[in-house]
């Protein structure tokens, strides 16, 4: 097998970018290219797999489209993402191939890691993960009590969590009656305090989802939620005193999602009931693995291997589709645009779908993490800026909290605005279908921000001439708009895939290794240092910085009980 290079094509040495240095002088103005071309939104909208993808509002035309793809080819994207889904160690600072894609594989394709196909294991642990989650949908699964469980607790942080909690929220519809799931990740006690208050100890499961189970937060979760079902089953008189019946309910309520089975059973969970997964899988890329095991519960085998399949069909999309129409890399490559063309430091993500509002925040880690980047991936500094800050909350709430910033604020904020057909629940008010006032917002607000409103206009409707400032809205911000026919699982899956291949294309255009995090360790490392000083060890303190030690002997002053 080949290696990949191990030295980035520089994008900005190539012609196609200087190329776009000069069509960035060059203003697009979207009035006038829609009154010039009235084919322009079906020319630059596109399909994937099951979306309806309109870049006709974007700040290009057909050169600057053109010179995108050409960079695209300048800077060997194709060729980095054939060597990801092949299996090659393009994860190079941890020495790791990027096999994401290889979770969602169908039975029969073959994709090798240093000579194993590892498509069969993971549809070993697949049939794991779903044997698993039918036996507690069913009831054959059952707490110490022989009560059936009505609630799963997933204990895990970041990718471990970001993702499960995201699908779980926007596949809600799908969800099983008397069945839901929660998810506990944030060390903050509050969090598990809060997540088990109202549940009930002989009918809750939990999921500790940690490759190593060594995570902090995580175990430190754990161990908090074990206690407080021991705590809640031992009061009841569910279970009674002694280690021996605290084995059986630990075994009986506890499962994990990882590989280090002696951790596991150390914890008391029996390894049989531990679910397995792989270094060549990123945490911020894992929900389609045994991470997902919560998700599979709540909403079902055929529920969870539709989701995949989703995720896998706009994985060939990405592979099969010429660039000029290749949706992922498009959007990728207009990110690069925005980012080192016309100085766009954020992206807002504005999902027009309530079962969708985590999915932003799953961006979040998913955009931020990987192209957060300041050296290449041969160790050599970036050459332009990388990354950008993802953010957003679903419509119409956006509209009375942020929108006036990216209609008339001074900076330019790329939007992806994204609806469905079909909604999940079709009410109406009176005669009114309220899904068709939701979609209207969603039609107005993009065409709003592309095509503002004159002062001529502002004049138009009566208003005082001095507030026509106020009222004008200059257009030109640049929107994408993302439509599906409903949120089933398959189109929640399109849309993961989607963002996690616009994430490496642009990794790729700033030659940055997209898969490691090496950014999150440093904190972690201080953390272990400062707990003793926290904890009022005054050796430690003294080894803090000034601002440190102030911090924590305000926290020491003020802490009560």
């Amino acid at each position: 097998m080949s290696t990949p290079s191990s030295t980035p094509t520089d994008a900005t040495t190539t012609e196609a970018w200087g190329r776009l240095q000069q069509l960035a002088d060059r203003k697009v103005d979207l009035r006038q290219a829609f009154d010039a071309d009235p084919q322009r939104a079906e020319r630059f909208s596109y399909d994937a797999a099951d979306l309806f993808v309109d870049l006709s509002k974007n700040l290009v035309d057909d050169e600057v489209l053109a010179a995108l793809v050409d960079l695209a080819g300048q800077v060997g994207l194709t060729q980095r993402r054939d060597a990801m889904f092949a299996g090659e160690r393009i994860n190079v600072t941890e020495d790791r191939a990027v096999l994401h894609t290889a979770l969602r594989d169908p039975e029969g394709v073959r994709v090798e890691v240093d000579g194993e196909d590892v498509v069969p294991v993971v549809h070993e642990v697949l049939d794991k993960v779903y044997a698993f989650a039918e036996k507690v949908r069913s009831g054959e699964w059952v707490g110490v009590t022989g009560k059936r469980i009505t609630t799963v607790v997933n204990i895990g942080i970041g990718g471990s969590d970001l993702g499960p909690v995201m699908v779980y929220e926007a596949l809600k519809p799908y969800v099983q009656p008397g069945l839901s799931a929660r998810f506990v990740s944030n060390i903050d006690p509050t969090d598990v305090a809060e997540k088990t208050r109202d549940l009930d100890p002989e009918q809750t499961l939990f999921i500790v989802a940690s490759k190593t189970f060594t995570t902090l937060e995580t175990l430190t979760n754990a161990r908090l939620c074990r206690a407080w079902l021991l705590d809640g089953l031992r009061a009841s008189g569910a279970i009674a005193d002694g280690d021996d019946a605290a084995s059986e309910a630990i075994a009986k309520h506890f499962v994990a999602v990882s590989t280090a089975l002696d951790k596991v059973a150390d914890f008391g969970i029996d390894p049989e009931n531990a679910f397995g997964f792989w270094d060549w899988v990123g945490g911020r890329y894992s929900v389609g693995s045994a991470i997902g095991t919560s998700v599979a519960v709540a909403v079902g085998p055929e529920n969870f291997s539709a989701f995949l399949a989703g995720m896998h069909a706009m994985d060939r999309h990405f592979v099969e589709s010429d660039l000029a129409e290749n949706v992922p890399a498009l959007m990728g490559l207009l990110n690069v645009w925005y980012v080192n063309f016309h100085d766009a430091q954020t992206h807002a993500v504005l999902p027009y779908a309530q079962y969708l509002h985590r999915f932003p925040a799953y961006l979040q880690q998913l955009t931020m993490e990987s192209n957060g980047k300041s050296v290449r991936y041969d160790g050599s500094p970036v050459t332009t800026d990388t990354g950008e800050v993802f953010w957003g909350e679903p419509g119409t709430n956006g509209q009375h909290a942020f929108y006036q910033l990216i209609h008339q604020g001074t900076r330019l904020i790329p939007a992806d605005f994204i609806a469905v057909a079909t909604p999940a629940n079709p009410l109406k008010d009176g005669d009114a279908d309220v899904h068709e006032l939701f979609l209207a917002n969603f039609f107005a607000q993009t065409a709003a921000l592309a095509f503002g409103k004159t002062a001529d206009e502002v004049r138009a409707e009566g208003t005082d001439e001095a507030i026509v400032p106020a009222r004008v809205f200059s257009g030109n911000r640049p929107t994408t708009s993302i439509m599906a026919p409903a949120l089933t699982p398959s189109v929640l899956g399109q849309l993961i895939a989607l963002y996690e291949h616009i994430t490496f294309t642009q990794g790729v255009v700033w030659g940055i290794d997209s898969f490691d995090q090496w950014g999150v360790e440093l904190g972690k490392q201080l953390a272990k240092q400062v707990t003793p000083a926290v904890g009022g060890d005054e050796s430690a303190i003294a080894e803090q910085d000034a601002s440190t030690q102030s911090l924590v002997r305000w926290y020491r002053a003020h802490r009560e009980g």
